[in-house]
């Protein structure tokens, strides 16, 4: 424990990993656990959040222990001769991450097919090498051994791979991943919309897409946006299984036949609702909104219908091999996640993701990777657990959350409630957040519906990363301070995630770059208050110093439409700042601008201030 200065009677908790790079600034760090990325069962704590009390502990097993028919591992005591592999090869030993040595022995006539077995036998591919490049605090073996243990997914489709896909990772060792949903539906949109969408959502940061089209002509619709993506695209296959057809109708030949066509197509992930079981259906009998996921639904109508079990289920080795092939992702699917509070943590839930943990050691056998989706409407004291049983009933399994929402009653805001408990389920598990936008219940979203959702879910994937102390996730949020501190507008803009937004609205008040903003004025800054206290660092940093207020650049078309959708200035106004001069905004020919501390006194400083707002509004 460490003292606080000055006072023996407070204690900071156990300090884990300094988010900053250069353990800039004052704070003491991450209250985090110590990060523990490590080969096998030792790094099953890695970038956790501590225990609350009565919480599950993770699973002392990894993909390790469920390993095909005919192979074995052993992580050996005493060095050895080192094996790489080749093809054919029954065995190989391969350093680890943390130089201790694994030995496996596999059958004769194995090819490797996907990352996990990649991994399996010590190779490093060059998958494993980009995600090591995008996240450099890890290294390519530290990504390997993660793969092998099956805390880490690479959704990578080998017919993906020929197009424009850019390799990432999913789990807990790496940063927090966002994924935005996109997709015609039978009363909107069209395949040009979607990717159009698609390129919207890579551009505000989504780290992956889901297609989950359920009109218009969804082969058309998948190829385009697989074809046209960067990032990993995932999606829904019952959804196209099902067109034209009752959902009885569905066969196990016609699901294996979509799951094919699909994965040539290239998809990464398929959530595939093999969980929700026949026996697990009277518990949801009671429920305020009973199966709210439309495969879940459709899956407990089938089996109702032809009184049987969950053919996902039945034929889960069958989609095993086809995912295998292509090397496609599973994101096994909470058919039963809760629709609202009332719902949460209940019998059903928790019954599927039970099952959920069976399917994830069944795929690990035949060598697919696996991830698991996660709820849903959950109270916010409630999503600590619900991370933490995830863990141990699916053996660390990356744990992909939709929110999940902490509270009903705002529909419209509920990119809101969600990135809320986002926030909560990134700290304490979840490795990917599925964004919801402000039509999330309404409607499907548009393009700005996916900007905001994106945005929201970047702040809390963010801001858990930080929490957690991943190394570095904190030195743009430092280096924005410092030019906040040093009043360095252009910089400040230039760092933030949003720089249109961030620009449009500082210039909805103050048209020019001054030693204050609008906010508090010239008198009451305590930002430059502190730059002139010689004592204080605060705004010295010589990388952000700037020698005068002076006239920004003109308002970009982008922070026009911005502005014009606040509705707070007039279309004159708009167009002034739009066609920015120092004549237009009242600065003399080269003078710096009027409205400055060094050119008028406080008070004239003052006055022009309370002008200007007093116009605005």
């Amino acid at each position: 424990m460490i003292n606080i200065a000055h006072s023996n009677s407070m204690e900071l908790p156990p300090l884990g990993n300094n988010p900053s790079t250069h353990h800039a600034g004052t704070t003491p760090g991450s209250f985090a656990n110590p990060p523990r990325v490590a080969p096998g069962v030792e790094g099953r704590w890695t970038f956790s959040s501590p225990d609350t009390p009565n919480m599950p502990q993770p699973s002392e097993k990894t993909a390790w222990d469920f390993l095909p028919e005919g192979w074995s591992t052993v992580e050996l005591e005493e060095a050895a001769e080192l094996f790489d592999y080749t093809s054919g090869a029954t065995r190989v030993v391969f350093l680890q991450s943390d130089d201790s040595q694994r030995k496996v022995c596999l059958p004769a006539g194995f090819e490797p097919s996907t990352q996990l077995e990649w991994a399996r036998v010590g190779v490093i591919t060059p998958q494993m090498v980009r995600v090591a490049e995008r996240e450099d605090h890890l290294m390519p073996a530290q990504v390997r051994d993660e793969i092998a243990a099956g805390r880490l997914v690479i959704p990578a489709n080998k017919h993906h791979l020929k197009y424009q896909l850019d390799p990432m990772a999913i789990g807990r060792a790496t940063k927090t991943k966002i994924n935005a949903n996109m997709g015609a539906s039978p009363v909107s949109s069209s395949t040009d919309e979607e990717v159009e969408k698609l390129k919207w959502a890579e551009r505000w940061g989504a780290d992956t897409v889901m297609d989950l089209s359920t009109g218009g002509d969804l082969n058309a619709c998948r190829v385009a946006i697989v074809q046209n993506s960067t990032v990993p695209i995932g999606t829904v296959p019952i959804y196209s299984m099902i067109i034209g057809r009752k959902i009885e109708e569905l066969s196990h030949e016609i699901i294996l036949e979509s799951l094919e066509q699909q994965a040539q197509q290239g998809v990464d992930y398929f959530t595939i609702h093999a969980g929700v079981l026949r026996e697990h259906l009277p518990f949801v009998v009671k429920r305020l909104i009973g199966i709210v996921s439309r495969g879940g639904s459709l899956l407990a109508q089938w089996m109702i219908r032809n009184s049987g079990q969950n053919p996902m289920y039945d034929r889960w080795e069958d989609i095993c091999d086809i995912m295998r092939k292509h090397d496609v992702t599973f994101s096994i699917g909470d058919g039963l996640r809760p629709g609202g509070l009332a719902d949460a943590t209940d019998r059903a839930q928790l019954a599927e993701l039970a099952t959920l943990g069976e399917l994830t050691e069944r795929a690990w056998r035949k060598g697919v990777q696996v991830m698991i989706e996660g709820p849903g409407h959950v109270p916010f004291d409630q999503i600590e657990y619900n991370m933490k049983l995830q863990r141990t009933l699916c053996h660390g399994a990356p744990f992909y959350v939709l929110g999940p929402l902490v509270t009903d009653i705002f529909p419209g805001y509920d990119h809101i409630t969600s990135c809320i408990g986002a926030t909560a389920a990134a700290y304490h598990g979840a490795s990917m957040l599925c964004y919801v936008t402000p039509k999330e219940h309404l409607g499907l979203p548009k393009k700005d519906d996916v900007k905001q959702g994106c945005i929201a879910y970047k702040i809390a994937a963010h801001a858990a990363d930080v929490a957690l102390g991943i190394p570095g996730t904190r030195d743009r949020d430092d280096e924005l301070t410092k030019a906040r501190a040093a009043l360095n507008w252009e910089k400040h803009f230039e760092l933030s995630f949003d720089p249109d937004t961030a620009r449009a609205y500082h210039d909805e008040d103050l048209d020019v770059d001054t030693d204050f903003c609008a906010m508090c004025g010239h008198d009451w800054c305590s930002v430059r208050i502190s730059k002139e206290i010689v004592e204080f660092a605060s705004g010295k940093d010589e990388n952000y110093q700037w020698n005068r207020a002076k006239v920004s650049a003109a308002l970009t078309p982008e922070q026009q439409e911005i502005l014009e959708k606040r509705g707070h200035l007039s279309p004159q106004e708009i167009h002034q700042l739009a066609s920015k001069t120092k004549k237009v905004v009242g600065a003399n020919k080269d003078a710096k601008a009027a409205c400055h501390s060094d050119v008028v006194d406080a008070e004239s400083a003052k006055q022009i201030q309370v002008e200007r707002l007093s116009s605005a509004t």
